[in-house]
This record gives structure tokens, C-alpha cells and sequence, in this order.
């Protein structure tokens, strides 16, 4: 590979970047599941932690590898000079999260009242 065929540098540490910021979402969705499912005793009844303990490690689990995947996809795409890839697991798990998030927190009204 010639210096005119390499990808600017700075394209590539920013990709790894965000790399990075997806294994940190993983991380953090992983231990918020075990915490969930360990140390939060009072949260609804048991099968709602348990299962909402459960989605969020198999979120974390989803994000590493959406992150893996789509930094593979962004470093080909540097590569060869292709178009960078459409952003659809992105917004696949951005809709994930939400409907997630509003599970959590409409259990934690049913558990207040």
C-alpha cells in the first residue's frame, strides 16, 4: 500500500474511537444488567429485574458486537475509498434502548404506585 492508498490516520483513530465508545456502552450495559439482577432487591418483583437484567447483558452483548461490525465496515470502507456504511444497526439499537429504557421506567411507575 502506497502513501497516496492509505487512509488518513486521523480517520482511522477516530474510528477506533468509536470503537472504544461502543465496548464502554457494553461495558456499562453489562454491568447495569448484573446490577440490576444482584443489587436491586426492591425494584418491581423479581421476574421484572430478572428480565430486565437479562436484556441489558444481552445488549451489551449486542453492542460489542455492533461495534466490532461496524468498525470492520468503516476500516474497509477507508481502505478502499468506498461509501461509509449505512447507519441501520445503529438505529436498530438506538430503538432497542429506548423501548428498553421505557420498560424500566414503566415498571418503576407500576412499582410505585
Amino acid at each position: 500500500m502506497t502513501d497516496n492508498d492509505r487512509p488518513d490516520e486521523r480517520f482511522t483513530l477516530a474510528s477506533e474511537r468509536t470503537f472504544l465508545a461502543w465496548m464502554r456502552s457494553s461495558l456499562a450495559l453489562l454491568a447495569g444488567g448484573i446490577a440490576m439482577i444482584h443489587l436491586v432487591p426492591e425494584f418491581s418483583t423479581g421476574w421484572v429485574r430478572t428480565t430486565l437484567g437479562l436484556i441489558l447483558i444481552g445488549l451489551a452483548a449486542a453492542a460489542a458486537l455492533v461495534g466490532m461490525r461496524r468498525w470492520s465496515q468503516v476500516e474497509k470502507a477507508l481502505r478502499d475509498g468506498s461509501p461509509m456504511p449505512p447507519p441501520h444497526e445503529l438505529w436498530l439499537f438506538a430503538v432497542t434502548l429506548t423501548v428498553v429504557a421505557l420498560g424500566a421506567a414503566l415498571a418503576s411507575l407500576v412499582a410505585a404506585l
